[in-house]
């Protein structure tokens, strides 16, 4: 309470004032914007490759003499054997002789001495206007390079739009954490920028980033100059840089990261040791702000902005400062900038060629790969990257099977990336196997999602895998393996999805989440507001996410026909039947030997339809069966099954568990039953027992997609008393019983074997890619 009161007294006027110092900027943008748009836009020039005989190095420097006596001869040492390299150190009014000590122990070095501190933005841009090589290399004094630094970064401007290429960065402290690589990411959330730097030892090569650091990147001297250099609205430091390469990438040019060109970074050697860390806070969360009313020109973005600033603003002071928001203190610095911030911002709105939203995604990998390369027209064999949210090995699980055999049909056909999220480290051993199959493969352990959120509309299912790791790997993968088909197993990973140009977005429903959480409503009559709110919010976020896919493929043709209902748009898109299947040929086909009065259970109970199976089976049908056949044995087979002491003691329960290989039980037991209530899509336990010839008992939603008539391929019964008698039936009558396996296993070869669905599977990715790529 002490603390919230000194806050407020110590903010209480900045407080108050807060409403204008958001509503005066937006007027403000309102009207430059508007008479900007009277104006146009200035002519942009066209593109041009610099000269790469030679570079320029720009450092910066105040009162630094004793980093520059460490760091320079490194520096040396990398600019020899090329006598067009060229050292230049702008010296912002130094007080401790480092000018006079370069010039006496350095005299190749050029030397500027400026009349006062210009800071970092200042020094450097006129550094770099003094250049004499058409790249300028800046780096911080605080900087120890690699002898062969420059040749990679000369090496990135491979081509005219090439604006920047950026070093990879360690600390001079090896055990510091890498705060800084130079491998940089941003994006926009709660109505500001984010940033950071990813370590990711699979980039070896040049590679796509946000910005490239002042203190460590190569740069295009007339694409800089261009573009302004660094804006001194920004002063005295930070974010100089990132705004340089946001208006870089909107202009329509590329920032590189060349991880080959290693540099050694005393992180903040310089600003640390001269300015407090609340002043460099101070500092950051002001520049944070100008940055937005300089380059955010979607007016969606700079709303969400103000409106988070202003409640920013007031929580900072109620709750504590917080990085990730500004303070009042940090307003009014911003505010008294706004002059200079309009400034900024008109030149910024001339040289913009593309949208904000646009130049945000630009510089993630996949993106990138899908908006500068030129790809074919038509992929033979295309590159596929296949996502699953679940491990795969050992298929455990319906999804499991259909995943499994999936990969090893298709990769056939393909060149597979496999991407797939494991629950732990030990997992990744079972998948061996289709390591060796694919081109390659990447596990990850669980990543963390996002599972709580207060009055989302997102649903659980969706957050629960929501993850920008994840969501880098999958992009990451798309540029390094030249990936032309992104495969999205469940639904839960649609979010994945991006509005490719040349990429196609391919997503399998495994099941139509809303419906499955429907039919669980229905069946408890509609009493549960938490899951009526979950069912309102899957429905509309499959419904958003679906028309982003360039095919959905669905488990059956009533799947499809039930989403159709929805969104009858989606007709085009939907493909039935090119995904649910099994490898027919791996089970044998027997009818007879089986041993008599036996019944099998089989399903993962991690899967909650699974669960409430079993439980009506137990309380409702298997007390019928009992009564009147005291001598039946029912099996049940899945992983993670309940304890044995959760059973009913009404006759003899065997619970087996997990079992490697369920085509021994398949081809043992006598009669198979699936009493499934809710859920959605084809169950593979039925696949499977059709191809095994042991007789299924089903529920109509159990054997959906497969058949809708009694007797058919199997024996259909919706109440207790029916399934308990159909159950029956099969066990007393053998003729019949077999009948039904005959029909049952000719309807799973002639309609769901695994390796005629992979082929047309593989046949529509080529498609796919064909239809979008002729747009």
């Amino acid at each position: 309470m002490i603390a919230l009161l000194t806050r407020l007294v110590r903010n209480l006027p900045l407080l108050l004032i807060s409403p204008f110092l958001v509503a005066i900027p937006i007027v403000a943008i309102v009207v430059q914007d508007w008479l900007f748009r009277l104006g146009g836009r200035r002519r942009l020039e066209p593109d041009t490759q610099p000269a790469l005989d030679g570079a320029t190095i720009v450092i910066p420097n105040w009162n630094g003499r004793d980093l520059l006596e460490k760091y320079m001869p490194s520096i040396l040492a990398a600019t020899q054997g090329n006598p067009k390299h060229e050292i230049i150190v702008v010296d912002n009014a130094s007080t401790d002789g480092s000018a006079a000590y370069l010039r006496q122990n350095f005299p190749s070095v050029r030397v500027l001495e400026m009349d006062r501190n210009y800071g970092f933005g200042g020094g450097l841009n006129r550094g770099i206007a003094e250049a004499r090589n058409d790249v300028a290399v800046l780096l911080n004094s605080d900087m120890r390079v690699d002898p062969g630094f420059l040749a990679p970064l000369l090496a990135g401007f491979s081509d005219a739009t090439v604006f920047a290429v950026s070093c990879q960065i360690f600390f001079s402290d090896p055990a510091k954490v890498r705060e800084e690589t130079g491998l940089t990411q941003a994006w926009w959330e709660n109505g500001g920028l984010r940033v950071r730097h990813r370590i990711d030892e699979r980039v070896t090569s040049a590679f796509p980033c946000f910005y490239g650091g002042g203190g460590s990147t190569a740069v295009d001297r007339r694409k800089f100059l261009a573009l302004g250099g660094f804006d001194e609205l920004l002063a005295p430091f930070y974010l100089e840089d990132t705004d340089l390469g946001f208006m870089a990438w909107k202009r329509g040019w590329k920032v590189l990261y060349e991880p080959r060109s290693v540099v050694w970074h005393e992180h903040r050697g310089t600003i640390g040791k001269k300015f407090s860390q609340s002043y460099i806070q101070s500092i950051l969360k002001k520049n944070f702000l100008l940055f937005c009313w300089k380059n955010i020109h979607e007016w969606p973005r700079l709303a969400g902005h103000f409106g988070f600033s202003l409640a920013g603003a007031w929580l900072s002071v109620l709750f504590g400062d917080s990085f990730e928001r500004p303070n009042p203190l940090a307003l009014w610095k911003a505010f008294v900038q706004l002059p200079g911030a309009l400034r900024s911002r008109w030149m910024a709105c001339e040289l913009a060629a593309i949208s904000d939203t646009e130049a945000f995604r630009r510089p993630m990998p996949g993106y990138f790969r899908d908006r500068f390369s030129v790809l074919p027209p038509k992929e033979v064999r295309p590159s596929v990257l296949f996502l699953s949210p679940y491990p795969v090995c050992p298929p455990i699980h319906g999804g499991g099977v259909f995943i499994y055999q999936t990969l090893k049909e298709l990769v056939k056909h393909a060149d597979v990336h496999l991407l797939v999220l494991l629950d732990e480290d030990w997992q990744e051993a079972a998948h061996e196997e289709l390591t060796a199959l694919c081109v390659s493969a990447e596990y990850l352990v669980r990543l963390e999602g996002c599972p709580k959120g207060l009055g989302s509309l997102t649903p659980y299912a969706v957050r629960e895998f929501s993850n920008d790791d994840l969501r880098w790997a999958i992009h990451r993968t798309i540029l390094l393996r030249e990936v032309d088909v992104v495969q999205l197993d469940y639904t839960n990973m649609a979010q994945y999805a991006e509005d490719f140009e040349q990429i196609a977005n391919i997503l399998f429903e495994h099941d139509v989440y809303f419906q499955s959480i429907g039919r669980s409503l229905a069946k408890d009559g509609w009493k549960r507001p938490a899951a009526c709110y979950e069912y309102l919010r899957a429905l509309r976020y499959e419904l958003t996410m679906l028309p982003k896919m360039d095919r959905i493929q669905m488990c059956s043709q009533s799947n499809a026909d039930y989403l159709l209902e929805f969104a009858p748009a989606l007709a085009p898109r939907l493909q039935p039947g090119l995904r649910a299947g099994i490898d027919t040929k791996r089970y044998g086909f027997r009818v007879d030997g089986r041993e008599p009065g036996t019944l099998l259970f089989l399903g993962s109970f991690r899967h909650l339809p699974n669960r409430e199976a079993l439980d009506w089976f137990l309380r409702n049908v298997w007390p019928l069966i009992v009564a009147g056949h005291p001598a039946v044995r029912l099996v049940i087979i899945g992983s993670d099954a309940p304890p044995r002491h959760s059973l009913p003691s009404i006759g003899t329960i065997e619970m087996v568990g997990f079992v490697e290989d369920v085509r021994e039980a398949l081809a043992r037991y006598a009669v198979f039953i699936c009493p499934i209530l809710t859920g959605s899509g084809v169950r593979v336990k039925l696949l499977e027992a059709y191809a095994a010839g042991i007789p299924v008992v089903s529920t109509t939603v159990g054997a959906e997609g497969l058949t809708q008539f009694d007797g058919d391929t199997c024996l259909l019964a919706d109440t207790p008393a029916d399934f308990a008698a159909r159950t029956v039936e099969l066990l007393t009558d053998v003729d019949k019983a077999g009948a039904v396996a005959v029909r049952a296993r000719k309807h799973v070869v002639e309609n769901w074997d695994m390796e005629t669905i992979t082929a047309g599977l593989a046949k529509s990715y080529v498609e796919a890619v064909e239809s979008k790529r002729e747009r």
